[in-house]
């Protein structure tokens, strides 16, 4: 949550023109078209072509910035990191869908880039998915995935 003017805004309501995320984390507007290109950021869409980005897609932008200037990790680095994200662990798909799942086999880039046809992810806007709002920053990347690591490890 944070403070707008007189009022509080959730951090995952979409509030922030391109060019205002761009200049809140340091990028330039065609770096985050590519940054979405690359499918790391899925930026809010409604009717119209303009895009707006909450403060949870800041932070995961700054998350973005800091993999790769301060890591220096590459963007495909950056999605195959993504990739390793058990998506079917957090939202505990059947073993069946997880069989036919094109992102339970392939460790190129995360469930949210991939056509997923199956029953549990086909209709879901992968904007307001778990997988996808579970890694908001850096730091919960981690904590989520020691969390699923224990209940892959207990199941």
């Amino acid at each position: 949550m944070f403070k707008k003017d007189e009022y509080t805004i959730k951090s995952s309501e979409p509030v922030h023109k391109i060019s205002k995320a761009a200049q809140l984390v340091g990028l330039s507007v065609q770096m985050l078209r590519l940054y979405e290109n690359e499918g790391l950021i899925i930026p809010f869409r409604k009717g119209s072509l303009h895009r707006k980005y909450s403060e949870d897609d800041i932070e995961r932008l700054r998350c973005i910035r800091e993999m790769i200037n301060k890591d220096k990790i590459s963007i495909a680095g950056i999605k195959r990191i993504l990739a390793l994200i058990p998506c079917w662990a957090l939202k505990k798909c059947p073993d069946d869908v997880k069989r036919k799942c094109v992102a339970f086999k392939d460790y190129t880039k995360p469930c949210w880039m991939h056509k997923l046809n199956n029953l549990i992810c086909e209709s879901a806007k992968c904007r307001n998915c778990l997988v996808y709002e579970s890694f908001s920053n850096c730091s919960k990347i981690k904590q989520i995935l020691n969390q699923v690591d224990s209940l892959v490890l207990e199941g």
